[in-house]
């Protein structure tokens, strides 16, 4: 038997994470709020832990207060490689042609192409493994994605 659990049974440690199964939906998600809004989204695990282990679209609330174990939140930013540079609109602004088209419906259709671009960047990087931080220290685990990368839900 090695350090991790021989079987699947839960535990309350979370080093017996082997598996991590996301959507690439939730991945993209995740990865657009946190960037495009500032706003922590995290894809949350909640025990008991086992070798395989989902991890669901959450929005982090520092208020939250959890009885031991806790979920473990994982930045999305670990589950891509590389991380793409987030599009904001001030940036598409300055790549239009016509300095009149700013704030127009030209404006807003380029930014949403390059936002499209972004997501299907997103989907297409998603890890085949990373390094969770978890309150036992970092675990290294094998990513799952369900949902192709050409799968799109915008």
């Amino acid at each position: 038997m090695t350090d991790r659990q021989a079987d699947d049974s839960p535990a309350p440690d979370p080093t017996a994470i082997e598996y991590l199964v996301v959507t690439v939906a939730d991945v993209v998600a995740a990865l657009e709020a946190t960037l495009g809004t500032g706003r922590e989204t995290v894809l949350r695990i909640t025990p008991p832990f086992s070798g395989r282990m989902r991890a669901r679209l959450h929005v982090a609330d520092t208020s939250e207060s959890y009885e031991p174990p806790e979920p473990i939140h994982i930045d999305p930013r670990a589950l891509v490689e590389p991380v793409p540079s987030y599009p904001t609109a001030a940036e598409t602004a300055a790549e239009l042609d016509d300095p009149e088209d700013i704030n127009t419906d030209r404006h807003e259709v380029a930014h949403s192409e390059r936002l499209t671009e972004w997501r299907e960047t997103v989907r297409r990087s998603i890890a085949d493994e990373a390094t969770i931080e978890t309150p036992a220290g970092s675990v290294s685990v094998t990513v799952q994605s369900l949902g192709g990368a050409d799968d799109s839900t915008d």
